[in-house]
């Protein structure tokens, strides 16, 4: 794996403080289960493998220090989307598997909420409802065919709100109505994903930071990973490296890396901040291909991100920082609410995300002897997935045929790979293309903004 970039602090990493990463290894150890990847997926396994075996030797390989990746970075919600939503889903993969997968969805975050309060889990945690809000007459139409269809598969509690009901929650003269869902969770990532370390300390998991997988190979039946200064020997091994995954050769071109962008306002005064309202604190998106995400923090900053998507070619991971996509960001909350121009934008920061080449998440095997296992393709939903996958890694490392991994929609599928260079940044650039382009078919009334 090669050096991954110093990236932006992002809000979430900012307001963390002092950390003390753990030392990397020195020398070469002998475990039963090694992880790849400290990120919320990586601890997630490694507590559910210590929970289900306490005998278990485990650690933990995290590249960077924990919260590096898109767990110290993401946008914070936690929801029930899967790929790029309801519509895209049911037309690409039907609508049963629409249903199983919403179900499944639903699940993640019911059980990520139920691990937070039973391990007293200090992450700023809410669950406020979110908000899909109608900006044009088009959206209004998409978003309500995507109220009746989630209806008509069995989930009831997902409504349409008119305009007045939803300024009534958040207020913008730029909405129409709003598809609501009352299951999401706000968090601070950072904080979830360093508390997740300590509970895995606790339960006796080694975490080794500063340490990256150079190389995997086999050997006799077992695992061989190289690290810088050291080398593990492992019976059973997990990949949770998202999109970094093609970086390790046993993944291959299973997903590939794009790039959001977020910022965060200065903390609004009660004066900017009672035109919105915003009481519920509610998490938003907005109906686009190329979603707006934002929320409201504990102490008040608008936090917004979205928008442009960065393709970086060859897999380079080298794309934490882009000027034009956060300049798009701050003019796109001037333009939902004007008479907050003039606030500060505190900070910006970037950050990739696993994309499959069907827009689906998957988990499974790799290799035929069944002792490595992968999770990859949240395509920016992880935070919600992360608890749950940890447990179907942990069903799938320990051979539990009747355990989640049963259930979860996203086991041992076929995964299509991403083509090779210059194929793949042809594909990826021609499908943004065609999501800007239906974007820019719908908000045709809008005044224009920075290219999304």
């Amino acid at each position: 794996m090669p050096d991954l970039p110093d990236s932006p602090l992002s809000l979430w990493l900012a307001e963390y403080g002092e950390y003390a990463p753990e030392p990397a290894l020195e020398g070469d150890i002998d475990v039963d289960v090694a992880v790849v990847g400290g990120g919320l997926t990586g601890m997630a396994t490694a507590i559910a493998l210590k929970r289900r075996d306490p005998s278990l030797d485990v650690a933990v390989l995290e590249a960077k220090h924990v919260g590096y990746g898109a767990s110290g970075r993401n946008g914070s919600f936690a929801m029930t989307v899967v790929g790029l939503g309801i519509g895209v889903t049911a037309m690409m993969r039907g609508k049963a598997f629409l249903k199983r997968a919403h179900a499944w969805m639903e699940r993640c975050v019911d059980e990520l909420e139920r691990f937070i309060d039973a391990n007293q889990v200090n992450c700023d945690k809410i669950r406020p409802g979110f908000l899909r809000v109608a900006t044009t007459p088009s959206y209004v139409k998409r978003l309500r065919k995507q109220v009746e269809l989630i209806n008509s598969l069995g989930f009831d509690d997902i409504r349409w709100l008119d305009a007045d009901a939803t300024r009534a929650k958040v207020d913008s003269e730029r909405y129409l109505g709003a598809f609501w869902e009352p299951r999401l969770l706000l968090v601070n990532p950072a904080k979830l994903v360093r508390e997740e370390k300590r509970v895995a300390r606790e339960l006796g998991v080694r975490v080794y930071e500063s340490t990256p997988v150079l190389a995997v190979a086999k050997a006799g039946g077992d695992h061989r990973l190289l690290t810088p200064r050291g080398a593990v020997t492992a019976r059973r091994l997990a990949f949770c490296t998202n999109a970094y995954s093609h970086l390790l050769a046993p993944l291959g071109r299973r997903q590939a890396p794009a790039f959001t962008y977020m910022i965060a306002t200065e903390p609004l005064s009660d004066e900017q901040l009672a035109p919105i309202g915003w009481p519920g604190m509610e998490g938003i998106e907005d109906a686009r291909n190329l979603i707006h995400y934002y929320r409201l923090t504990p102490d008040r900053r608008i936090v917004m991100g979205g928008g442009p998507v960065g393709l970086p070619s060859g897999g380079s991971l080298d794309h934490d920082r882009d000027e034009r996509a956060w300049r798009h960001l701050e003019e796109y909350i001037h333009w939902l609410w004007p008479h907050l121009k003039g606030v500060e934008i505190t900070h910006r920061w970037g950050g990739p995300f696993s994309v499959t080449l069907d827009l689906t998440p998957a988990l499974g095997h790799l290799g035929e002897d069944r002792t490595a296992v992968y999770a990859l393709g949240c395509i920016g939903h992880g935070v919600s997935m992360s608890y749950l996958h940890g447990e179907v890694l942990t069903d799938l490392l320990l051979d539990d045929d009747r355990g989640l991994a049963a259930e979860c929609p996203f086991v041992n599928r076929k995964v299509i790979p991403w083509p090779g260079e210059p194929i793949a940044g042809i594909a990826k650039h021609a499908i943004r293309a065609y999501l800007q382009a239906e974007d820019a078919l719908h908000e045709q009334v809008l005044p224009a903004l920075t290219r999304a």
